[in-house]
């Protein structure tokens, strides 16, 4: 048994939550959850949660996969850890090779960390030293987009876009270029009523036109631009089309910069595809990796790089080429042995292109909710979606920041057995791969009953 009140009490007098007000909690108790079982969570008293965050986005395969579990109970009793430096093991062999038989043939480097915030810092690393070695000293910024979210550490904060998150770290931050960020959500020249998979949108991609531009001002002093392809998580769940990722390859290759997909959130599978990149026909130089790496059973992360990034630094000991980088748990076989019973399930299941007909079945779900005048946007990409909330999309009402209508939804949400964790305004949907549509059923029946008992 699991003693809730002592759990409450330590919590309370010395666990610092993230991305948590804590005076918030000074008259309520957090959720004190002790198990997990698919797609639920349970607290202490027994009350089930339709997760449909994952997890803060991690979890791909449900919670408790016994066939993950057992790799780790397995590799328990072989190999902990092991210095990853003048040494290698069995483990990160075989998930390598595992995981170079998703990727395109191009990634064909892989630097390990624990992280998504490790693996972007390694791969900004990177694209700097890089131009370094090869002597363009002068290419050493960065061009990202605004809303964009990297991670928390300081390199991964200055490429940040949500001044909510970043702003404050100004001082602590490098100079970066920052682009006004595609968004079919708000974008005047979509045609279609709601984004919903912006193919519909009917652009003709006039928001590359600020990256062209910075692009062409900058290009010559700039190492990498950095993006998260498709989908802008933390930004607020923003969708744009594949043909901006197609225009920026070719006009960043035009230009000789490097490009960084940060698919830490839209890997494995959470997008429709494998990962994002491949419904645009696009690939980076550098790619980070992380969140679902593991199916969100323990901390790790890659960082995968092209022959022509990795040669670069490849030289003789005394041309100080050298990687100067990493981590104590770089490599650690715990993480490599939750990593490949996890790839392994998904290259078995066909995972996710075979449970296609709950992606179809949440996207219907989600049209479905047109005919509520509170629904501002609807969009989704595989097994994610969003819906944008307002006072009446009719009347263009928006919220007061100062009603907290995410939180609210939040709090409600718990008491109707469903994880609804807004940013801002926008309440969205990470699902596992395994969801089922009977599952989806049961998530929208519990969020319209949070939704239209709000009144809202």
């Amino acid at each position: 048994m699991y003693d809730k009140k002592k759990t409450l009490e330590i919590d309370r007098k010395h666990i610092w939550h993230p991305f948590t007000q804590m005076k918030d909690y000074e008259k309520m108790d957090p959720k004190v959850i002790v198990r997990g079982d698919g797609i639920k969570l349970y607290d202490s008293d027994g009350n089930e949660y339709y997760d449909t965050v994952s997890s803060w986005w991690t979890n791909t395969l449900g919670h408790c996969n016994k066939e993950i579990s057992n790799g780790i109970k397995k590799q328990l009793d072989t190999l902990e850890h092991v210095i990853f430096s003048g040494f290698t093991h069995p483990f990160a062999a075989e998930f390598i090779d595992l995981l170079s038989g998703f990727l395109d043939k191009s990634l064909s480097k892989y630097f390990f960390s624990d992280n998504g915030s490790t693996a972007v810092e390694v791969a900004l690393k990177m694209a700097f030293q890089y131009w370094q070695n090869l002597g363009k000293t002068d290419k050493t910024g960065f061009i990202m987009l605004e809303n964009a979210y990297h991670g928390d550490t300081i390199g991964a904060v200055s490429l940040g876009g949500v001044p909510m998150y970043h702003k404050l770290y100004k001082p602590l931050m490098f100079s970066t270029v920052q682009v006004k960020g595609p968004n079919c959500s708000n974008c005047p020249h979509r045609k279609s009523d709601y984004t919903f998979d912006t193919s519909q949108c009917g652009c003709n991609i006039e928001c590359f036109g600020d990256m062209e531009k910075a692009i062409r001002q900058h290009g010559s002093k700039t190492a990498a631009i950095i993006i998260e392809p498709l989908l802008q998580g933390a930004g607020g769940m923003i969708l744009y089309r594949k043909e901006y990722l197609q225009m920026l390859e070719k006009t960043a290759k035009e230009n000789d910069i490097l490009v960084i997909y940060d698919e830490v959130a839209t890997g494995f599978g959470r997008t429709g595809s494998m990962f994002a990149y491949e419904q645009c026909g696009t690939t980076p130089d550098i790619i980070a990796l992380s969140k679902g790496i593991t199916a969100g059973f323990l901390p790790f992360a890659i960082t995968a790089a092209t022959d022509k990034v990795y040669d670069a630094f490849y030289d003789d000991y005394f041309s100080h080429k050298t990687f100067f980088h990493g981590h104590s748990y770089t490599g650690n076989p715990l993480g490599c042995a939750a990593g490949i019973e996890n790839l392994k399930i998904l290259k078995r299941d066909n995972l996710p292109c075979s449970n296609k007909n709950t992606i179809e079945h949440f996207h219907g779900k989600l049209r479905e909710m047109e005919e509520f005048d509170f629904i501002n946007d609807i969009r989704y990409l595989g097994f994610i979606g969003a819906i944008d909330i307002v006072k009446s999309r009719k009347n263009k009402i928006p919220f007061n920041p100062e009603e907290r209508i995410g939180k609210k939804i939040y709090m409600d949400s718990l008491e109707n057995g469903i994880i609804l964790r807004p940013l801002g305004d926008t309440i969205y949907f990470f699902l596992p791969l395994i969801t089922t549509p009977d599952d989806i059923e049961q998530i929208f029946k519990r969020t319209l009953k949070v939704l239209t008992g709000l009144s809202i």
